[in-house]
């Protein structure tokens, strides 16, 4: 009895359970393993479905935006320090495609954005390390890193990255990501992308790389300046050797190709250099009408990847500054601007802010200087439109102005009259300043206000006698705005420096839409032209400037104590020069003239090789010869006679009473205008 109460109970081993009952234990297994996987699929599927439908956040690429010239021709680029060009996967070599995926992905068309297998091989690291020493990313990881997250090695950072990576290849193809990757990743030496990078490398676009170059680049971006080759030749070439060789083992190459590949020479374009940018006045001129005209942002401007095809003319930009270096770059302080534009169309065909973009870039385009004399013509146009003719006489000598309870007494340069009275046409050659006070009294004080505004200045005149003179500051680009205008005919058109911009797509985002309008007779502008053709004849303040360029022209010379001015045009250009101190301090007058010498030079060539045109006569315009000193119709016997052009019906009508023509003594009648029209019927 006590060795039975002793007896152990049988062993519970899987003999002891019944068949049957194991059957049904494997049953509620093999149940729940299958709503587990199912529970998990559906998990995961659910997953997938959220972050297919979760937008991704916008990429951050910068990419370097171009501003090309009036013919297409590269001017400057602008990025944030990332300097990137845009490729497609279609104009990339297949070696290159291959090489890359033998650097940094081989399984890249296998996996749905995160190797498994690398996973893996990294965990058991980042465990026998307690940190997270290894990384495990893929290209979509690499990429999804880059375009949305930092570097730093943390597990939030890694978590994100993994589920970005798997968002990235929910939402585009495996080749828009790998031409995304391309387009992103780094090269070493600023070159961001590997169309830059063939470019900084080997001076070639991407398309032309041979196997050899490939492979070379493919390895750099494991550690871009560890591989620089400028660094270290021999530890790119090993790097290369060993992205060959992957590139056997995958089947993609044969070993002979490889051999071929690893013998070939590594040809390295010049280690590039920072280059002065090209037209830099007129590129911060675009990057603010762009901001302030069409609304973009600089970040836009400088990442955006952005065409920019603008109206400058980089051969007559290079003319600009190179008179503007000629005439001013030994003159310590002394600088100057130029600004050139196509009256057609209003075009700026050529902006000079200063003598050295490095030293100073502040554009004095836009700074405002007393103009001096090279306002005139503003007075003279409101004139014409009150009566007065090339022939309108006033008295050149000392005169004191009434004036608000005072005087007013302007002096001539030098102190120099004619002592007699003299025409409009003679006064503008003179530069007379008594004559354009008068004038200024004469038509009203207002006129000239209001002439001014109409021809586009925004500077803050008053009515003040010294206005005549060019004593309220304007600016080099308000002149020569106003200058167009007269080139044209009398219509006004607001200045373009953009022609489009398009963005990295080719879609274009902004265009310019010529905005003019008429501000004056055609009649009034071609004369007020005629008479300042006088400035750059013998005796006219511009004189020299016919050395230099013997072209029909027309223009006004400006002078103060502080500036330097020559403001003028052809048919198909106006110009303006500032010559000056930025500081106040005086300019002596052989100085001042090198506005002219400026200008003279930069039209000569502007205009090389083209023929030359003359200003069109407008309907409402007459012409007759007159005697310049009387400024009556020319007579057989006046010693000295000129063809001048009156808007119709204000020529003169009186013969010359000092030369009277013999018919004129005998019949009371005749001028040499009469005489010619004798002997050739039809005139």
């Amino acid at each position: 009895m006590g060795d039975g109460m002793n007896q152990l109970p049988p062993d519970p081993t899987l003999e002891g359970i019944p068949a049957w009952r194991w059957m049904a234990r494997g049953k509620r297994l093999l149940k729940l393993s299958g709503i587990i996987l199912l529970s998990l699929a559906a998990i995961l599927l659910v997953t997938l479905l959220y972050l297919k439908s979760r937008p991704l956040p916008p990429p951050d690429i910068p990419m370097t935006t171009k501003v090309y010239d009036i013919r297409g021709n590269l001017i400057d680029q602008m990025d944030r320090g990332e300097h990137r060009d845009p490729v497609q996967l279609r104009d990339v070599p297949r070696h290159l495609i291959l090489a890359t995926l033998a650097a940094e992905d081989r399984t890249f068309y296998d996996h749905f954005g995160l190797s498994l297998r690398g996973i893996a091989r990294a965990a058991l690291v980042n465990l026998r390390e307690m940190r997270i020493a290894q990384g495990a990313s893929t290209i979509t990881q690499q990429l999804a890193r880059n375009l949305y997250l930092t570097s730093d090695r943390t597990w939030s950072r890694k978590w994100k990255e993994a589920v970005l990576a798997v968002q990235l290849e929910l939402h585009f193809s495996k080749d828009k990501i790998l031409e995304m990757y391309l387009n992103e990743v780094y090269y070493g030496n600023g070159a961001y992308g590997i169309q830059r990078a063939a470019q900084t490398y080997f001076g070639k676009p991407a398309k032309q790389l041979t196997l050899a170059e490939s492979a070379f680049l493919a390895g750099l971006p494991r550690g871009p300046k560890w591989y620089s080759p400028y660094t270290s030749m021999e530890r790119v070439k090993r790097r290369q050797h060993a992205i060959l060789d992957t590139m056997v083992r995958s089947g993609w190459i044969t070993p002979s190709q490889a051999a071929r590949a690893k013998a070939q020479h590594i040809a390295l374009a010049p280690k590039p250099k920072p280059s002065p940018s090209r037209a830099p006045y007129f590129r911060d001129y675009i990057i603010q009408t762009a901001i302030n005209r069409y609304g973009l942002k600089e970040s836009e401007l400088r990442g955006g990847g952005l065409r920019i095809y603008t109206t400058l003319d980089m051969d007559m930009q290079r003319e600009a500054e190179e008179a503007v270096k000629r005439y001013l770059g030994n003159r310590e302080g002394l600088q100057g601007a130029l600004l050139a534009i196509d009256p057609k169309n209003g075009h700026i065909r050529a902006m000079v802010g200063g003598k050295d973009y490095r030293t100073s870039q502040y554009n004095r385009v836009f700074a405002r200087r007393q103009p001096g004399s090279s306002f005139k013509p503003i007075l003279y146009l409101a004139a014409l439109e009150k009566g007065f003719t090339p022939v309108t006489k006033l008295e050149s000598k000392p005169t004191a102005f009434p004036y608000e309870g005072g005087t007013y007494r302007p002096a001539n340069f030098r102190n120099r009259y004619a002592g007699r009275p003299i025409t409009l046409r003679e006064a503008i050659a003179r530069s007379d300043n008594v004559y354009a006070v008068q004038t200024h009294f004469l038509i009203g004080r207002d006129r000239l206000v209001e002439m001014a505004r109409r021809l586009g200045f925004t500077s803050p005149f008053k009515p003040v006698p010294s206005l005549a003179l060019g004593s309220i500051p304007v600016s080099p680009y308000e002149m020569t705005r106003a200058y167009a205008a007269l080139a044209s005919g009398g219509v006004l058109t607001e200045p373009v420096g953009i022609l489009r911009i398009e963005d990295a797509e080719g879609k274009t985002i902004a265009e310019s839409r010529p905005e003019q309008r008429r501000v004056a007779s055609e009649a009034e502008t071609f004369v007020l032209t005629h008479l300042l053709r006088s400035v750059f004849e013998s005796g006219g303040t511009g004189h020299r400037v016919k050395q230099i360029f013997p072209y029909p022209s027309a223009g006004k010379t400006g002078s103060t104590d502080w500036d330097g001015w020559l403001a003028g045009y052809t048919p198909d250009l106006a110009a303006t020069v500032w010559v000056g101190y930025d500081r106040a301090k005086k300019l002596p007058h052989e100085e001042g003239r090198l506005a002219q010498m400026i200008w003279g030079t930069f039209m000569q060539k502007s205009h090389s090789g083209k023929s030359a045109r003359t200003f069109t006569v407008p309907d409402g315009v007459k012409g007759v010869y007159v005697d310049p000193d009387t400024g009556h119709l020319a007579t057989k016997r006046c010693p000295k006679v000129r063809w001048e052009y009156f808007i119709a019906g204000t020529e003169p009508k009186e013969s010359c009473p000092v030369h009277p023509s013999p018919e004129t003594e005998e019949k009371g009648g005749g001028s040499l205008w009469d005489w010619i029209r004798k002997w050739i019927p039809g005139l």
